[in-house]
């Protein structure tokens, strides 16, 4: 799959990672960059890069009515990162059922929400012929592995983890690629406080097009990310263990 000539959307393009993947995108030759925020006049600064590829739109993914205008808009598109997410509960026993709540709201069924409504342009991508369409799940290492202190968005990410395995399954009979990407610490403003080593969110971004255009499904973008990764593969009980502080 090549970002060259391609048609990207990106959820969450106002900052971070998600600016960062429309950005990576432009450079890679993407014909065409849809870039979704809540609220579009965050995105001028990015639509400036580039005012004739890249598009603004109106996007909440946790409002069905948000997701169908932005899918009337974007009826073009071949691949869709899923980047969008919150981080709004922390342990399980300390956080609110409301911050938890939110946390699958948009990480979860956010996710599927978005996937759902552009799945008929990736449709008709895919069938224009192989390799033309994809989706681009934006996960965390901690969807392998519970960490604790983040509690209730990791088990958020867990459960997108499982949503996008059954997406590759579904949808490979389609011929749309589903890729997951198992981010480590990234230096944006979601764990800007977290004392941990942190990759730039530019970096992390060209690992995850590399990942796409080398057809890989589960995304290792960083030195972190592919070190707990591996761990996982050895033994999940590792990770488990080091997410925990080696507890238990």
């Amino acid at each position: 799959m090549k970002i060259n000539d391609a048609v990207v959307l990106v959820t969450g393009a106002n900052r971070g990672l998600g600016r960062a993947l429309a950005e990576a995108s432009l450079k890679a030759g993407a014909r065409r960059v849809y870039v979704g925020a809540r609220n579009p006049a965050q995105l001028e600064s990015l639509v400036a890069l580039a005012p004739t590829r890249v598009v603004p739109l109106a996007i909440d993914i946790t409002d069905a009515r948000s997701l169908a205008a932005a899918a009337e808009r974007a009826k073009d598109l071949t691949i869709l990162v899923n980047n969008a997410g919150v981080l709004a509960s922390q342990d399980v026993l300390g956080s609110s059922p409301e911050a938890i709540a939110q946390d699958f709201a948009t990480n979860t069924f956010g996710l599927l929400g978005a996937t759902k409504a552009f799945l008929p342009a990736l449709e008709r991508a895919a069938a224009a012929g192989p390799e033309r369409a994809a989706i681009v799940n934006v996960l965390s290492v901690v969807s392998l592995g519970n960490m604790p202190g983040l509690g209730g968005y990791s088990a958020s990410k867990a459960a997108a983890h499982s949503l996008t395995q059954a997406l590759r399954a579904d949808l490979a009979t389609k011929h749309i690629r589903v890729h997951g990407v198992f981010a480590g610490a990234i230096d944006t403003d979601m764990v800007r406080a977290m004392e941990m080593a942190k990759t730039s969110p530019e970096a992390v971004a060209q690992g995850i097009l590399d990942g796409v255009e080398r057809g890989i499904d589960d995304i290792a973008p960083d030195p972190m990310s592919r070190e707990l990764v591996a761990m996982y593969q050895r033994n999940p009980k590792d990770l488990e263990r080091a997410l925990s502080g080696g507890v238990g």
